[in-house]
């Protein structure tokens, strides 16, 4: 592997939004004719993208269950009130600028409308620049709390399902009806970032479902027998919302496997995650991305904490 590191621009709200501190907003107001939606999204690289509206301001939001509620970008957004709060950008190529907070009074998407949302305003350059689109924002996990989730990558649709408090014991989905074409995990939610458990050479992993993640990500510091399970194919350098760039390794992760669903080969980027560490929660082992979540159709219950992936 010697020769010159090839350099990698990594997109992530792990990569970009993981702050030191975490705050707690409020959950946005949900208001809909229909407590089921279904939104359809285009692809900036490996980045879900939909329509959305932020107030008045309409255009391209990144869908990010990496990012806990509302960010916008400071370019388009700049004349909102704001707070600054005393988080920091946390990257994995180091310390960004300070954020800025706001409040919207309605977002909507699809059919969804909510009222009352908070947000993080941020300059979202790095992703705007990388892709060559206009991006407004960031849509995170805050607005899909109460739902049911079903991400279907080759027909590039979302399916959502808003559970009431009434239907939360009752509510079935008509996709879950065959219960032999999928298995289910569970889940857990840190403070609003989905937690995903498994094991590796022995190693318990604890590992965010990051679908803003365009790869997949092992922290550098476990232990070597892991590794082992690593067939690495080259050095990059990753390039992304922090100050600088940090050297990389990239590869496949062999025999990959998720409770009882044996994956196969994973590609992986190999890098140190202590910058990228929760406030309560501890660190995180890893990120499941792209290149995990498009292998299969893939669904999400928020409410009970399940997740389901067909075989």
């Amino acid at each position: 592997m010697g020769g010159k590191a090839s350099t990698y621009h990594y997109s992530s709200t792990l990569d970009s939004l993981l702050y030191k501190k975490t705050t707690t907003n409020s959950d946005p107001i949900f208001t809909s004719d229909s407590p089921t939606c279904v939104i359809p999204f285009s692809r900036a690289g490996n980045l879900i993208v939909i329509k959305a509206k932020a107030d008045s301001t309409e255009g391209n939001f990144i869908l990010d269950t990496g990012a806990p509620g509302l960010v916008l970008n400071l370019t388009y957004f700049r004349n909102y009130a704001t707070t600054l709060s005393d988080e920091d950008q946390t990257s994995i190529t180091g310390t960004g600028t300070a954020i800025s907070k706001t409040s919207v009074k309605t977002v909507s998407f699809g059919s969804f409308n909510f009222a009352k949302a908070d947000a993080d305003i941020i300059s979202l350059a790095n992703i705007e620049n990388a892709k060559g689109i206009k991006v407004l924002g960031l849509i995170g996990m805050s607005f899909f709390k109460n739902c049911e989730m079903f991400i279907d990558y080759e027909k590039n649709l979302i399916y959502l399902h808003y559970i009431s408090k009434k239907d939360s014991k009752t509510y079935r989905n008509e996709w879950l009806q065959d219960s032999t074409a999928y298995n289910i995990l569970p889940i857990e939610q840190t403070e609003n970032r989905i937690i995903v458990k498994t094991e590796l050479a022995g190693k318990k992993l604890k590992l965010i479902i990051d679908c803003a993640a365009e790869s997949n990500i092992i922290d550098s510091r476990l232990p070597n027998k892991v590794f082992e399970q690593v067939e690495i194919s080259q050095r990059i350098l990753l390039s992304g919302s922090g100050n600088g760039k940090v050297e990389a390794l990239y590869g496949l992760l062999q025999n990959f496997k998720i409770g009882n669903q044996v994956i196969g080969n994973l590609p992986v980027v190999i890098t140190n995650l202590e910058k990228t560490c929760f406030s309560f929660g501890g660190c995180v082992d890893g990120v499941l991305g792209f290149d995990f979540l498009s292998l299969h159709k893939i669904g999400f219950n928020f409410v009970t904490n399940k997740m389901f992936i067909w075989k």
